[in-house]
């Protein structure tokens, strides 16, 4: 499965850390950046990877900031994006059996490294539900498709 990342600064340190724990899963990483740990802004990347993913080019995406609140306001505006802010096991699992969330956000500054990766293992690996929750993704659809008609 192809996974494209992103952070800014604040997220940079963990998003290396992801990309070793990727790997061992077999991902195909796309690095969108950033590359280091000077100021950088997360609209920048939050763009980079969830234009890939709105496309359809990458399957899924990771985008790490500070709170992870910025990159998902961002990852959110992109058609065809379900971005999940998921800093806990939870939300995680639930974002894709129930959301079929194909972007995952977390908070660099808000959790460590061996939560994050355990995050990502129980998101990369847990299955959409389908069933009653297509139904719902389909009225999201509906209100996106009605949005983007009217010029919202």
């Amino acid at each position: 499965m192809k996974v494209a990342i992103g952070s800014d600064h604040a997220g940079f340190g963990l998003k290396e850390e992801i990309k070793e724990l990727l790997k061992n899963l077999q991902a195909d990483i796309v690095d969108c950046g950033t590359n280091g740990t000077e100021s950088v802004d997360y609209p920048d990347f939050g763009e980079k990877v969830s234009g890939l993913v709105s496309a359809g080019s990458i399957e899924r995406g990771i985008l790490i900031c500070g709170t992870g609140v910025g990159m998902s306001m961002v990852a959110n505006k992109f058609p065809n994006v379900r971005a999940a802010l998921c800093n806990e096991l939870f939300c995680a699992r639930m974002s894709r059996m129930h959301n079929d969330a194909n972007i995952l956000v977390m908070g660099g500054r808000i959790i460590g490294k061996d939560l994050a990766a355990e995050i990502v293992r129980v998101w990369m690996t847990t299955s959409f539900d389908g069933a009653r929750h297509l139904m719902r993704l389909d009225k999201i659809k509906k209100i996106e498709e009605k949005l983007t008609k009217h010029g919202c």
